[in-house]
C-alpha cells in the first residue's frame, strides 16, 4: 500500500498515515511477542526432551550391559565352538591315520608315511594343548601307536631292503670294465688251461694309462625302489631308531657283498697259505688280486656308496656309517692278501709283482680316499694306504736283497769260451724289467726319499751293475788262462754296456 501524498491545503490525510504506521508497529510487536512465546515454550519443550532422554539412558543402561554380556557370551562361545572343532578334527585325523596304520605300509607305503606324519603332528598339537582333560590320554594312545607304526617300517625296510639285494655275477661286472680289461676266456678265478694268458693281461698294465680310463659301476638296487627305501629311513631316523637302521642295513648288505667278491674269485688267504704256494700259482694269484682290487674299488664300492648316498640324503654321517660297516669285512679279506704277499719271504722273482700291487694301490688312491671319507671310514682308509706303503718297503727291500744276492752269487758255472755268463743275462734282463716300470718306481721312491727319482733309480741300476761287475771279476779267475780271463770280462762288459744303452735310451 502506498503512502498518500501529502496534501498541504489540509490535515486529515497526514494523520491518516500516522495511524496506519502505529497499527502496523503494534502488529509487528506482537509478532515478535509469539515468536518469543513460541521461542520460550519450545525451550521449555527440548528442556523437557533431554530430562526424559537422561530418564530413559539410566533406564536403558542396564539393558545394555546384559546386551554387552550376552554379545561377550556368543563370542566366548563361538571361539569354544572353534577351539572344540580344531580338538574334533585333530581326533578324527587321528583316527584315519590309525586306519592307515594299522593296515600296514606294504599295501600303500605313501599313505602309510602320511598317516606317520599326521599321528606326528597329533602329538605335537595336543603336547602344545596339555590343558585339555584328555590330552594325556590321547598323547599315550598317539606315542604307542606311532612306536607300533615304526616298528611296522623297520619290517618294511628290511623285507623291501633283502628282496632287492643279490650277488652281482662275474659275467655282469666284466660288461663293466673297458674292453681292454675284460678277461679273454674264462673268469678271474678259474684256473683252467687259458689262465696264464688271462694272467699275462694283468701284468704291464703300468703303461696302459689305466687311470683315464671310465668306469660304470653296476646297479645293485633298482631306482624306482631307492626313493621308498629312503623315505623309510628317514622315518625311521627321525623315530630315533637309527642304531637299528645301520644294523639292518649292514646285516643285509654286508654278506651280499662278500658274496659278490667270492663269486668273483676272491679267496681269504693268510701269510702261512701263500708261503706254502708254489711260485706259478702264486703269481697267478696275485694277478688276479690285481683285477679284484680294481674291480672291488672302481665298481663294486663304488655302486655300494652311490646306494648309501642316495638311500640316506641328508644324513651325512649315516652314509659314511653305513658305507663302513658293509664294506669292512670285504676290503678286509683283499688287503689280507696284499699283506701276506708284503710280509712274506722275499725273493728277486717277487719283486715285479710287488710293484704290480703297489702300482694297483696307487692308482686306486684317490678312489679310496675319495669313496671312503669321513670319519667313520678311517680305519679302513688307513688300512689301504698302509698296504701300500708295506708293499713300496717290501720292493725295496727286496732290491737290496737283489743287490747282495748278484755280488755273492757263488754259481761254479763255468763260461769254456769266455762268452756271456748266464748271471750277466739273468741280471740285464731284470734290470731291464725294472725299467719298463719306471714311473712306478719313480713314486716309490718317493715314499722314503725326497730327491730327483731319476737320479734315484740311475743309482740302483748302478748298484746292481757294479755288483754284477765285482761278481765277474771273481768268477774271471776261474780260468787258467788269462787270455780267456780278459775275453770273458771284455765280452760280460760289452753285454752289459751295449744292453743298458738300449734300455735306457
Amino acid at each position: 500500500m502506498g503512502i498518500m501524498p501529502r496534501n498541504t491545503d489540509g490535515g486529515g490525510v497526514v494523520v491518516m498515515g500516522v495511524d496506519i504506521l502505529s497499527e502496523r508497529a503494534a502488529m509487528m510487536r506482537e509478532a515478535i511477542q509469539k515468536s518469543q512465546s513460541i521461542t520460550d515454550n519450545m525451550v521449555s519443550i527440548l528442556g523437557s526432551f533431554d530430562h526424559r532422554l537422561s530418564a530413559l539412558e539410566t533406564a536403558m543402561r542396564p539393558t545394555q550391559i546384559r546386551t554387552h554380556a550376552i554379545r561377550k557370551a556368543h563370542e566366548n562361545i563361538d571361539r569354544t565352538l572353534k577351539a572344540a572343532d580344531v580338538i574334533l578334527s585333530q581326533f578324527d585325523l587321528s583316527r584315519q591315520a590309525e586306519a592307515k596304520i594299522l593296515k600296514g605300509p606294504h599295501e600303500d607305503l605313501e599313505s602309510y608315511l602320511e598317516a606317520i606324519e599326521q599321528l606326528r603332528n597329533n602329538i605335537r598339537f595336543f603336547n602344545n594343548n596339555k590343558s585339555f582333560k584328555s590330552s594325556d590320554g590321547v598323547l599315550n594312545n598317539a606315542n604307542n601307536l606311532l612306536a607300533k607304526a615304526i616298528s611296522k617300517l623297520e619290517d618294511e625296510f628290511k623285507q623291501l631292503l633283502s628282496s632287492y639285494s643279490k650277488p652281482v655275477e662275474p659275467e655282469r661286472l666284466f660288461e663293466c670294465l673297458p674292453n681292454s680289461m675284460r678277461p679273454s676266456s674264462g673268469s678271474p678265478g678259474d684256473q683252467d688251461s687259458n689262465s696264464k694268458s688271462h694272467l699275462a693281461s694283468s701284468h704291464g698294465e703300468h703303461n696302459n694309462g689305466t687311470d683315464n680310463t671310465v668306469y660304470t659301476p653296476p646297479t645293485l638296487i633298482p631306482p624306482r625302489i631307492l626313493p621308498l627305501l629312503h623315505d623309510l629311513s628317514q622315518q625311521m631316523v627321525q623315530a630315533g631308531h637309527q642304531q637299528q637302521l645301520v644294523k639292518i642295513y649292514r646285516d643285509t648288505r654286508s654278506p651280499v657283498l662278500e658274496e659278490s667278491l667270492r663269486k668273483l674269485g676272491v679267496e681269504k688267504l693268510s701269510k702261512d697259505d701263500v708261503q706254502k704256494m708254489q711260485w706259478e700259482v702264486l703269481e697267478f694269484k696275485i694277478g688276479n688280486w690285481i683285477h679284484f682290487m680294481r674291480i672291488a674299488v672302481k665298481l663294486l664300492f663304488a655302486a655300494e656308496r652311490k646306494v648309501c648316498d642316495q638311500m640316506f640324503e641328508g644324513f651325512e654321517q649315516l652314509k659314511d656309517q653305513c658305507f663302513a660297516d658293509v664294506t669292512t669285512g670285504s676290503v678286509a679279506v683283499l688287503l689280507s692278501f696284499g699283506d701276506a704277499i708284503a710280509k712274506s719271504k722275499r725273493s728277486p722273482e717277487k719283486l715285479f709283482v710287488l710293484l704290480d700291487m703297489y702300482e694297483i694301490m696307487r692308482e686306486l688312491h684317490s678312489e679310496i680316499e675319495l669313496l671312503f671319507k669321513g670319519k667313520s671310514c678311517n680305519e679302513i682308509r688307513e688300512s689301504a694306504f698302509g698296504l701300500s706303503k708295506r708293499l713300496a718297503q717290501t720292493a725295496q727291500e727286496t732290491f737290496r736283497d737283489f743287490e747282495e744276492a748278484v755280488e755273492k752269487d757263488a754259481t761254479k758255472t763255468a763260461v769254456s769260451d769266455g762268452t756271456v755268463h748266464p748271471l750277466t743275462s739273468y741280471v740285464i734282463n731284470y734290470v731291464k724289467f725294472l725299467f719298463d716300470y719306471q714311473s712306478t718306481l719313480k713314486q716309490l721312491f718317493q715314499e722314503f726319499e725326497n730327491g730327483d727319482s731319476n737320479s734315484q733309480l740311475a743309482a740302483v741300476t748302478m748298484r746292481i751293475m757294479q755288483a754284477l761287475q765285482t761278481n765277474l771279476d771273481g768268477k774271471s779267475k776261474q780260468y787258467k788262462d788269462p787270455a780267456l780271463t780278459n775275453l770273458f770280462l771284455m765280452n760280460n762288459i760289452h753285454y752289459m754296456v751295449r744292453s743298458v744303452r738300449r734300455f735306457v735310451a
